[in-house]
C-alpha cells in the first residue's frame, strides 16, 4: 500500500501522463494497485523483465560516466562535480542515436550457444 500512496503523491503533482517503472511485476498484480491504476489511466505502469540484465546496463552507463566524466578528478565542490556529470550527459544525449542491429536474432543466438557450450568433459 507503500506504493499507491507515493503514486497518489505523483499523481496529485503532475497532471499530465506518468510513466512508473516497477522492479516487480508482482506490484501490478496487488488488488489495491490494479483498482488505482484502473482509476487514473494517465498512468502507465512498465516492468522491469524478471530475467533480464537491465542492472548491468546501468552499471555499465554509470562506468562510462566515471571513466569519461569524472576521470578520478577531484573537484571542489558537490556542485562542480554534478557540472561534470551534467555537461557530459548533455553531450551523451545531443550526440545520441538508436542503436541498429547488425546480425539477425538467429546470428545472435547461434554464437551464444557456441560460446557457451564446451564439448570438453570434466
Amino acid at each position: 500500500m507503500q506504493r499507491i500512496e507515493k503514486g497518489r503523491g505523483c499523481a496529485r503533482a503532475f497532471r499530465r501522463q506518468i510513466h512508473v517503472i516497477a522492479d516487480n511485476d508482482a506490484t501490478r498484480n496487488h488488488p489495491g494497485v490494479r483498482a488505482w491504476l484502473e482509476r487514473n489511466p494517465r498512468i502507465h505502469m512498465h516492468f522491469t523483465p524478471t530475467s533480464g540484465s537491465w542492472r548491468g546496463l546501468v552499471e555499465v552507463f554509470f562506468g562510462i560516466i566515471q571513466r569519461q566524466a569524472i576521470k578520478r578528478g577531484s573537484f571542489a565542490s558537490v556542485k562542480d562535480l554534478v557540472a561534470a556529470i551534467t555537461g557530459f550527459l548533455d553531450g551523451w544525449n545531443e550526440r545520441c542515436e538508436p542503436f541498429t542491429w547488425t546480425k539477425t536474432p538467429d546470428e545472435i543466438l547461434a554464437k551464444v550457444v557456441r560460446k557457451g557450450t564446451s564439448d570438453a568433459r570434466h
